[in-house]
């Protein structure tokens, strides 16, 4: 098991990919993050790109934004 901080709380995470093991108490720190991060999150936060005439390709692709703030920490 290899443990990390992970903002007030602690992870144990399986190196060979079976598992992420924590508290009921960082459990509960890791729920209300992730509330946290959909209240401010939404689809009017990233700026839209603008076109132009001059433009003669497409503007680059972003990565796909993550849909939960817990996909954030393993990315």
């Amino acid at each position: 098991m290899v443990s990390r901080s992970l903002g007030d709380g602690e992870v144990a995470q399986c190196p060979d990919g079976h598992g992420v093991f924590l508290s009921r108490a960082d459990l509960g720190t890791m729920i209300e993050s992730e509330l946290d991060w959909h209240r401010h999150a939404g689809q009017h936060t990233a700026p839209l790109p603008r076109i132009t005439a001059d433009m003669v390709e497409a503007p680059p692709s972003a990565r796909a934004p993550a849909r939960a703030w817990v996909e954030t920490l393993f990315s």
